[in-house]
């Protein structure tokens, strides 16, 4: 399928919409092109990667990390990677985000590219210029937002997928139906996720709506000032226990959804939180978990949202509409304590 070009501040992005792996070899100049996957990946498709030099890395949030960054820095200075070389990320959140930051800081920038082979990865992740690495338990501490040359989707790669997976991509679907579209929600109310895993014309349909949610909100608003704001519902408390309690990342934004949806009814009269709560049952996401929530908030409190003694808690006035509201984080906390089930 032709590319589709999407305008960021002064960089343009190509998305190939549901295509095939084969066409990167138009995209790129294959022998001035390196490849970044991980083992799972790797294993499930090496057909894909004959005849591409291809760095593997170790699969997991737990090597999304500097260590790593410097590891395959070291590789490409051995293969005498220049300024004109492309990297291309083909993973999940996990290689995107480090291919794009690995590519950022390489002799202070190179081209790079995506083709994502998760869910989340396809209506998340990928999209958006924001790449980097977490630092302990603090995720994506470490970054720049710098934009892709390019992403490639191959749906057929989502045949390795395990369903935990399918689940967790789902949890950023949802979100975005939450915060800015209430029609996909609805639709996604009717569904569930075995519906979209059989019907390859619905998944189509669904990654790409997704894709260009996300899509044009960051075109509004790349850096963040105002209504990009919005994409974080869920993952200001999800961020602060993904990593304490090893959480996938879908899981714990879910669990960050489903508290925010309580703050949501307590501060702005949102009334529609069972609906949410259903729908994120629905799809296989946890809820309602017990945490230990004064852990929690030591790790919440060093959010990049916050400023001085405030921060930007992204909560819902209905179904298909976000708002930003501020709050103090001396609030926050006895709030927080108010609706989360505390171990």
């Amino acid at each position: 399928m032709p590319a589709k070009t999407f305008t960021f501040g002064k960089s343009s992005v190509n998305y190939y919409f549901n295509d095939k792996f084969a066409t990167l070899k138009k995209i790129v100049v294959p022998n001035n092109t390196v490849l970044i996957t991980d083992e799972n990946v790797y294993e499930a498709h090496q057909s894909k990667f004959k005849g591409w030099d291809t760095i593997v890395l170790k699969p997991g949030e737990a090597y999304k990390n500097q260590q790593t960054v410097d590891e395959v820095i070291v590789q490409l200075i051995q293969r005498g990677v220049d300024r004109s070389a492309t990297l291309v990320g083909v993973g999940g959140g996990v290689i995107t985000d480090l291919t794009g930051y690995i590519a950022s800081i390489y002799m202070r920038g190179i081209r790079f590219g995506f083709v994502p082979t998760s869910v989340l990865g396809l209506v998340d992740a990928s999209i958006g210029g924001k790449n980097g690495v977490d630092l302990g338990v603090y995720k994506n501490m470490v970054g720049i937002i710098r934009q892709p040359a390019f992403l490639l989707h191959d749906l057929s790669l989502l045949i390795s997928l395990p369903e935990k997976e399918w689940v967790n991509g789902f949890a950023e679907i949802i979100k975005h139906a939450a915060i800015k579209d209430a029609e996909l929600f609805k639709e996604l109310s009717v569904h569930d996720l075995a519906y979209y895993r059989k019907n390859k014309t619905a998944l189509a349909k669904l990654i790409e709506r997704n894709a260009l949610i996300k899509t044009k909100v960051v075109q509004n608003d790349e850096f963040e000032k105002g209504d990009r704001k919005l994409l974080n519902f869920g993952h200001t408390l999800g961020h602060a226990i993904e990593n304490i309690y090893d959480l996938s990342h879908g899981q714990a934004i879910s669990i960050g959804m489903a508290y925010a949806a309580e703050l949501s009814e307590k501060l702005v009269g949102y009334k529609e939180k069972e609906k949410l709560v259903a729908l994120l049952d629905q799809y296989g996401l946890t809820t309602y978990t017990k945490l230990d929530v004064d852990q929690a908030f030591e790790i919440l409190i060093k959010d990049k949202k916050k400023t001085a003694g405030d921060i930007h808690y992204i909560l819902l006035k209905k179904n298909g509409k976000g708002i930003t509201y501020q709050i103090s984080l001396k609030k926050l906390k006895p709030l927080l304590k108010s609706v989360i089930h505390q171990l």
